[in-house]
């Protein structure tokens, strides 16, 4: 039996988690040294890079001192809660990453929560402690505070501290005394987590995460909880809908360094390892299956997931511009690409709608949703979404919907605007702390209340505002919100916007197009000034040229920038009467109803006043 430790890394979101990996990797000698390895291994996907997060969880190994650890690399934004759930399954520890300064944070609860929940023995990491006016033992005493409050054991209590920089390269006992490397938490691994508990009994390996590969098909990773699985083994697949499926072994992996290694010889009970199955093709399995004895199956209880808190219709691209920019722009493409994507993302949920080019998409919140988007896009897609809506539920004969626990993190001056802000959403204070010349303002608030709140937030503060928040339950409905926006200036005609007519309708509102953009009749160009009144113009006028003069004439036309929204910024933009159109070169914002009259005539008939 091997020398082995599982540890799952977790924090909140930007603390530090896969810089840290990059030390530990270097740790262990898995480079040469004039070798470049460039900053955040790990995060090999674009939008992870782009966006400084992780989305995917990712398994790798290193040897140190005679003992392989298996580290597991988590999201930590709430939305990808689904990732760091079923991950969680496969270790038997966690390192917790805190930054020095900032403390404890919403998500950092989240993902803690879920390690204590399953058992497993933390060891604190307090990282950035080079960062001016921080206080890593204050940090410590938090997380140990957050501990007891969420109920952790004597043993989890217990934890050990590492103080240090990722950045850097160095953790040791004391923060004041820089190492040279990162030993001190290497060594507190080998000694403090446990080696895998192993079960007797026949075999059993829970599918806790899914690979891909373009020659050999779907692969099952998960962590072998009892007996032995080896190449060309009879094996039963024990579907979570309680089918059993018999099958073999085809190929075994386990994790060396950042790949997969093929191995022969048979895999002991707590190493995690990857399954290629022989299986037919109509046969898929899922996370959450059970890979069991042949003879005598017994499956694991199936991976609970925290359910969707919010919804998005996914429709196919109708506008006029539609098939101008990406490949796969029919309902049966959308439909292929949404349904593939819920064999691996196991918070999303898919519904039916009345209409054949139209499917409801269920998930965790705003990044959640962008992310699957965004990366659709760029594969080449074309779609439209509609407005996302919170999902409503009803508890004890009452309307209840969705509550979370929002942070932000401002300077002082800005706080009383903060509260203004998000009071208006339904918002409720609860704790104000001051942390150096910050304030931390927590609120408990409404799902719906967060849909746009980050840019409000930001403009309020100058973009000083440091925004975190993480779904905590369902509460009775706290009526509509207090919610004043503006109008749209919508487009007239189909054509080249011009600067002559941007710049003689700037009165009107900011634009979201430059001259020379392509718009279409019913396009949202732009937000009027007037709230709750949209208006129609025309900015595809070009200027008359005659043989006369005057200054006045000649003047030349002076158009402001254009907004230019990041996709989050413009699926928590739209009303409910408009779609966001999303294509790999561009995202535009279009009333439903495209034709002006039409319009009209649609809200008479839902009772509304036409101005």
């Amino acid at each position: 039996m091997q020398n082995i430790r599982n540890i799952a890394i977790i924090a909140h979101v930007d603390h530090g988690k896969t810089t840290l990996v990059d030390r530990m990797l270097h740790q262990a000698k898995l480079f040469r040294d004039n070798q470049e390895t460039g900053e955040l291994i790990l995060d090999n996907n674009d939008l992870e890079r782009e966006r400084g997060i992780t989305i995917l969880s990712k398994n790798v190994s290193v040897r140190y001192k005679g003992c392989k650890i298996n580290i597991i690399d988590t999201p930590g934004h709430s939305d990808f809660g689904g990732e760091v759930e079923r991950v969680l399954n496969m270790a038997d520890g966690v390192l917790l990453v805190v930054d020095a300064f900032e403390g404890p944070m919403p998500q950092t609860r989240f993902v803690l929560q879920k390690a204590i929940e399953l058992g497993l023995k933390p060891i604190v990491v307090v990282n950035k402690v080079d960062k001016p006016n921080c206080d890593p033992e204050l940090t410590q005493e938090a997380v140990f505070d957050l501990m007891f409050n969420l109920g952790a054991n004597n043993d989890q209590l217990e934890f050990p501290t590492a103080y240090g920089s990722a950045k850097q390269g160095w953790m040791g006992e004391d923060w004041n005394t820089p190492t040279e490397d990162i030993s001190y938490l290497m060594d507190l691994i080998i000694e403090h987590i446990p080696a895998p508990r192993t079960d007797e009994g026949t075999t059993q390996m829970m599918i806790s995460s899914l690979d891909y590969s373009s020659y050999l098909g779907r692969i099952a990773v998960g962590r072998l909880h009892r007996g032995t699985l080896q190449a060309g083994q009879p094996i039963t697949l024990a579907k979570r809908d309680s089918t059993m499926i018999k099958t073999r072994i085809k190929e075994l992996y386990v994790f060396e360094g950042l790949g997969k290694e093929r191995i022969k010889t048979p895999v002991e009970a707590g190493e995690i390892c990857a399954v290629l199955m022989d299986l037919d093709k109509n046969v898929a399995f899922e996370i959450g299956d059970t890979i069991c004895d042949a003879d005598n199956p017994e499956a694991l209880p199936p991976i609970k997931v925290d359910e969707p808190t919010m919804s998005m219709l996914f429709t196919i691209n109708n506008s006029p511009f539609f098939g101008k920019e990406g490949k796969y722009v029919t309902s049966r493409h959308l439909r292929d690409r949404l349904f593939a994507e819920l064999e691996k993302n196991l918070a999303l949920r898919i519904e039916e709608t009345g209409s054949p080019d139209a499917l409801l998409v269920y998930g965790r919140g705003i990044m959640h949703l962008s992310v699957l988007i965004e990366t659709m896009r760029r594969e080449g897609y074309e779609l439209q979404v509609g407005q996302p809506k919170v999902i409503i539920r009803e508890i004890d004969g009452q309307k209840c919907e969705p509550i979370e626990q929002l942070t932000v993190l401002v300077p002082e001056e800005f706080s009383s605007k903060v509260i203004d802000v998000v009071t208006r959403r339904k918002g409720e204070v609860g704790t104000i702390d001051t942390k150096g010349d910050r304030v931390q303002l927590d609120f408990t608030i409404p799902s719906r209340g967060i849909i746009g709140l980050r840019n409000t937030l930001l403009t309020a503060t100058n973009g000083e505002a440091i925004i975190a928040h993480r779904f905590l339950e369902f509460q009775p409905w706290k009526g509509d919100l207090d919610d004043h926006k503006y109008g749209a200036l919508i487009a007239k005609e189909t054509g080249e916007a011009t600067a002559y007519s941007i710049s003689k309708l700037q009165d009107r509102g900011p634009f979201f197009i430059e001259p020379g953009d392509h718009v279409y009749a019913g396009e949202v160009i732009g937000e009027s000034l007037r709230p709750g009144n949209d208006i129609v113009i025309n900015v595809v006028t070009a200027k008359n040229l005659t043989n006369m003069r005057s200054k006045s004439a000649d003047d030349k036309s002076t158009c402001s920038p254009a907004i230019k929204m990041s996709l989050e910024e413009a699926m928590e933009y739209i009303r409910e009467d408009e779609y966001l159109e999303i294509t790999p070169s561009n995202l535009r914002i279009r009333k439903i109803i495209l034709d002006e009259i039409e319009r009209k005539r649609a809200r008479i008939a839902a009772g509304f006043k036409d101005e």
